[in-house]
């Protein structure tokens, strides 16, 4: 019966302690950020590095029956509007951007 009872406790306590803490994992929104030209400059290489070699990915699994060309060509224009935006945003990614515009911000 003391066993019971112990583990019961527990299981309160446990419960207690994860209902009654929240915790925000989202980053902190600093939207005032400015890159510097060079700081511009070096992400714009590190990303058009990225951007290659994952058409080069897209390239292969086209190649290899993966995807229709067509697919791959689709996949390849939606990796550029991506490398366009990130371009016009100044190399400042905007993550919570969709989050917002979905209504899922919580207050």
């Amino acid at each position: 019966m003391k066993k019971v009872f112990v583990s019961m406790l527990a299981a309160l306590f446990l419960s207690i302690g994860t209902l009654g803490v929240t915790t925000d994992v989202s980053a902190e929104e600093v939207s005032d950020i400015q890159l510097t030209e060079e700081q511009k400059n070096e992400m714009s290489e590190l990303q058009s590095d990225v951007l290659e070699k994952k058409k080069e990915i897209i390239n292969k699994y086209v190649e290899y029956g993966v995807f229709t060309s067509e697919k791959g060509e689709k996949i390849k224009q939606h990796l550029d509007k991506h490398y366009s935006k990130l371009e016009k945003n100044g190399f400042i990614p905007k993550w919570d951007k969709l989050k917002k515009q979905n209504g899922n911000e919580e207050d």
